[in-house]
């Protein structure tokens, strides 16, 4: 079931939600200081792309630091792809097979909003 939901994810949203990842991925390589939040954007745009059979968790010890960059990360980029996965969320539940597809736009949301301190693990 992780799979065909993954394939129908990938065709409806995962692949153009992927793409706005790495672009901010790859506006945040360009400049030396923001390569931290590069990092993140690429980790979590690799989940976006297919992210059943996963979830994501906070990291242990994660302090303040990682708090000031996500605050950074809201300002830079965190704000526009928020705005993608809830705009997709909302386009998917329209249809009844897209309901679940919706839901996980929506969960991806604060992960969105903030990227560092978290971890992405498989579920058992």
């Amino acid at each position: 079931m992780k799979t065909l939901l993954n394939l129908i994810w990938l065709v409806l949203s995962g692949f153009w939600l992927f793409l706005g990842y790495m672009l901010a991925a790859l506006i945040m390589f360009v400049f030396i200081i923001t390569i931290p939040w590069g990092i993140a954007a690429a980790r979590i745009g690799v989940y976006a792309l297919w992210p059943f059979g996963k979830t994501v968790v906070n990291t242990p010890g994660a302090g303040v630091g990682s708090f000031l960059g996500n605050v950074v990360w809201v300002v830079l980029a965190g704000w526009w792809i928020a705005l993608t996965h809830f705009l997709s969320g909302v386009a998917l539940c329209i249809t009844i097979i897209g309901i679940p597809l919706g839901i996980a736009n929506f969960k991806l949301i604060p992960v969105a909003l903030m990227p560092l301190g978290k971890q992405i693990v498989d579920i058992p």
